[in-house]
């Protein structure tokens, strides 16, 4: 019987495919598909209630869209884009940002991380290069990656970055539910309370000179009133090191 979460002999073109949270990127969306589906011919892009013309510029770029009426923040993106795979039958969802902060040439990375690893979740690491990361953001991404990491029990490397490979079967049974840049943490902490292996791989880091999505401090002020009102669960609440649960080997 061969497993239908078998990461080692993944084909990675038919069995993954790429999710876009998208609001208002009409100036790199376009280029970030075309440049996407060179790794992977399934682009998937949920328009979080675009005002600009993202979702045109997707479309012309190859991707398949879904819009929201209104902007819901980007975990509900994230999470339609989820359901939405998992029901067209995909085993894996590569997410990354649609503002161009994401080196898509880093995207075999994640792959190949996968198979070595048969890790659940593989995260970019920005740290790497973190003199490129403006000061503020950094700062903020080490206190959260700090707090993550002595919850969870484990240490984390960059518990922010949005560059992921998701194994859908493992995520299909977490309670997921924030709905906006918190769903990072979320679904970290999630994916270690069930004792899923998280690796990470060094990713390139490009800021370029826009205005970001995230407003430090109302989005920070949301992390932490999440963090406030969430329980450890599992292992990680009761500091128990279980055996990693890896992505079953075809047999």
């Amino acid at each position: 019987m061969t497993s239908r979460v078998n990461s080692s002999a993944s084909n990675w073109q038919q069995d993954c495919a790429a999710l876009i949270p998208c609001f208002n990127e009409a100036a790199t969306i376009g280029d970030i598909v075309r440049t996407a589906r060179e790794h992977l011919p399934t682009v998937f892009v949920v328009d979080d209630g675009s005002t600009d013309d993202s979702v045109a510029r997707a479309i012309e770029g190859g991707a398949e869209v879904v819009r929201h009426a209104t902007n819901r923040g980007k975990g509900a993106a994230l999470l339609v884009g989820f359901q939405h795979l998992r029901d067209r039958g995909f085993i894996w969802a590569l997410t990354l940002d649609g503002d161009g902060q994401h080196a898509v040439k880093n995207i075999p990375d994640f792959f190949r991380c996968a198979e070595s690893t048969r890790a659940a979740l593989v995260i970019g690491n920005r740290l790497t290069e973190c003199q490129k990361i403006p000061w503020l953001r950094r700062r903020v991404n080490r206190w959260m990656t700090r707090r993550l990491s002595r919850r969870a029990g484990v240490t984390f490397a960059d518990s922010q970055c949005g560059f992921r490979l998701v194994n859908l079967a493992a995520l299909a049974a977490l309670p997921l539910a924030s709905d906006h840049f918190e769903i990072e943490s979320e679904m970290l902490l999630a994916f270690a309370a069930e004792s899923w292996r998280i690796e990470f791989v060094p990713v390139e880091v490009i800021y370029k000179p826009r205005t970001s999505k995230i407003h430090p401090l109302i989005d920070t002020w949301r992390w932490i009133r999440w963090w406030l009102t969430t329980r450890p669960r599992g292992a990680a609440a009761l500091k128990i090191l279980r055996p990693l649960q890896e992505i079953p080997v075809a047999h």
